[in-house]
């Protein structure tokens, strides 16, 4: 497995590109309200996408017809915009990005309500990203890989939810996916050694009942099999000596 180790250069035009991606998700889960439809959402966060300069990483990717996933309730991740698709009170909804700047990637994801929300799905939403920073504790050099991994499922798994196994994070830099793959349930290996300079897409992808998925047969939208709500909470994330360096969180 060829995992590639960023350079300076590489690393601060991925900062820059993540800096951008940050703002973009922070301002986007802002504009979020009932009656709006999935397809403006898609419509805002291509426009401010391409307001930084930057070109949407999703949009045309292994054909996938947007620039911005938004998946309501069950829907895991992949869901496709939509005019008819109207986002209503009590819904949750996770909007999953990418910007490519100067040919460099970065790819992030946030679950919002809408409205006013149920205590249940509020605490999805606010486990599935605490999971994600209990993960990254171990993104450093001399850590593995899986260590990130089984910290995600095992915060997940308190709380008694499914971690999504058909689904993981993965590696970045100037490809969207990179080697290596990253899953978010218990791994029996350690899985490789983290060094200075990995840049990782992390992503945490939970549900309130069990992890089982399916595809729809738009033959993107991944859907829970029980119906479950679905979270996802994701940054791309420098490994360094010290510690994470997130890249994709707004400054604010």
């Amino acid at each position: 497995m060829a995992v590639s180790v960023k350079s300076h250069r590489e690393i601060e035009l991925m900062r820059e590109a993540g800096r951008i991606l940050g703002k973009v998700l922070n301002d986007l889960c802002k504009e979020i309200k009932p009656g709006m439809s999935t397809w403006r959402v898609n419509q805002l966060g291509e426009d401010m996408i391409r307001s930084f300069g930057c070109v949407p990483s999703f949009l045309g990717y292994g054909g996938y017809p947007a620039s911005i996933c938004v998946s309501v309730n069950d829907e895991v991740v992949h869901g496709i915009p939509s005019k008819s698709r109207i986002l209503k009170n009590g819904d949750i909804v996770s909007l999953d990005a990418g910007v490519i700047y100067k040919g460099y990637q970065s790819d992030a994801a946030r679950t919002v309500g809408v409205g006013e929300i149920s205590k249940e799905a509020s605490q999805l939403i606010e486990v599935t990203r605490q999971s994600f920073f209990e993960g990254i504790k171990f993104a450093k050099e001399g850590c593995h890989l899986h260590e990130i991994s089984n910290a995600i499922a095992d915060y997940n798994e308190s709380y008694g939810y499914g971690v999504i196994r058909d689904l993981v994070g993965h590696g970045i830099g100037t490809q969207l996916h990179e080697e290596p793959q990253i899953p978010n349930f218990r791994q029996e290996r350690r899985g490789i050694r983290l060094y200075e300079g990995m840049t990782l897409a992390i992503e945490p992808m939970v549900a309130a009942g069990g992890w089982q998925v399916r595809c729809l047969d738009d033959d993107w939208t991944m859907v829970t099999v029980d119906h479950s709500l679905a979270a996802h909470y994701e940054n791309t994330v420098l490994v360094t000596k010290n510690g994470p360096e997130i890249l994709s969180l707004a400054e604010d």
